[in-house]
């Protein structure tokens, strides 16, 4: 009889060999820019990445983030050589996405939520990063960020990182639906929902046991409970409208950086990407309201 401890070193082998494989097939893999582009409207990149004027450039960069550090400005990210990421290379994006450091080594301030964007596949990024390629060069330069002391110090970053930061693609629950796995990735790597809808901590890094359940927004402004508690009134149908079109099941619109959001991201999601989102949301444990201060 064939030795056991034998047995499973041989499938360890060829287990590592056509991982090596299939790795190495999805790295030949050319990417795909039209589906880049439906991936950067469900990460809502235009949003941040856009001066919120009538006449601004998309993905251009200049849209202000106020927040109790200070001002953020979103950088320009077409393929400029200068002003934009024209000279970076697939590595030099996925490194960003992934560990929030730029090309040079500093690190991004997480403003950019790369604590959410780590979690995107590197298929998803190299298709992500291959639409932005192809948008019009603009030289419009990235404006500087307006900190207050002491928090303009990258340095600093690194010790934020190790405290509040886990990097690493997105991993399916064996115990959940591939629905709401797929809707699981939408809300918590590209979608970035839990970088508004979870209350932050006094040094910005969001409370992990309060994932989703509402408080104050980056900008002081408070939005709402995305647990079954804060949806248990909504019927699938009322959310699915609600993501669509804006309108809630009273007749109410959203506040303007959530009609933003629905105009930009969840309103061009495919049904079955947008039934997925709603089938993993009514999957979250319900966590109550904290009172409002």
């Amino acid at each position: 009889m064939t030795n056991p401890i034998g047995r499973a070193l041989a499938r360890a082998f060829f287990g590592l060999a056509f991982a090596a494989d299939a790795g190495t097939a999805a790295a030949q893999t050319p990417p795909d820019a039209k589906r880049g582009e439906y991936l950067a409207q469900a990460g809502g990149c235009v949003g941040c990445h856009t001066e919120n004027k009538k006449e601004a450039v998309p993905f251009a960069g200049g849209r202000a983030l106020k927040t109790p550090f200070g001002t953020f400005y979103g950088p320009n990210i077409t393929p400029h050589p200068q002003a934009g990421i024209g000279r970076w290379t697939d590595g030099d994006f996925i490194r960003a996405m992934r560990e929030g450091n730029g090309p040079n080594g500093a690190h991004y301030f997480p403003a950019f939520p790369y604590p959410s964007f780590t979690r995107i596949t590197d298929g998803d990024l190299r298709d992500l990063f291959a639409y932005l390629r192809t948008l019009p060069p603009n030289a419009r330069p990235t404006q500087p960020h307006n900190l207050d002391f002491p928090f303009g110090f990258r340095f600093a970053l690194a010790g934020w990182k190790w405290l509040f930061f886990t990097p690493g693609p997105f991993v399916p629950d064996p115990k959940a639906s591939a629905e709401v796995n797929r809707g699981a990735y939408l809300v918590q790597a590209l979608g970035h929902c839990g970088e508004c809808h979870t209350p932050r901590n006094f040094l910005g890094a969001p409370r992990r046991d309060r994932l989703l359940a509402g408080g104050k927004g980056p900008e002081g402004k408070n939005v709402p409970n995305l647990t079954p508690t804060g949806l248990e009134k909504w019927s699938d149908g009322e959310l699915k409208e609600f993501f669509v079109t804006g309108l809630t099941p009273d007749g109410d619109a959203p506040a303007e950086a959530m009609a933003e959001v629905i105009n930009n991201t969840t309103s061009k999601l495919t049904p079955g990407d947008l039934a997925a989102v709603i089938a993993y949301l009514r999957t979250l444990p319900p966590l109550p309201e904290e009172p409002k201060k």
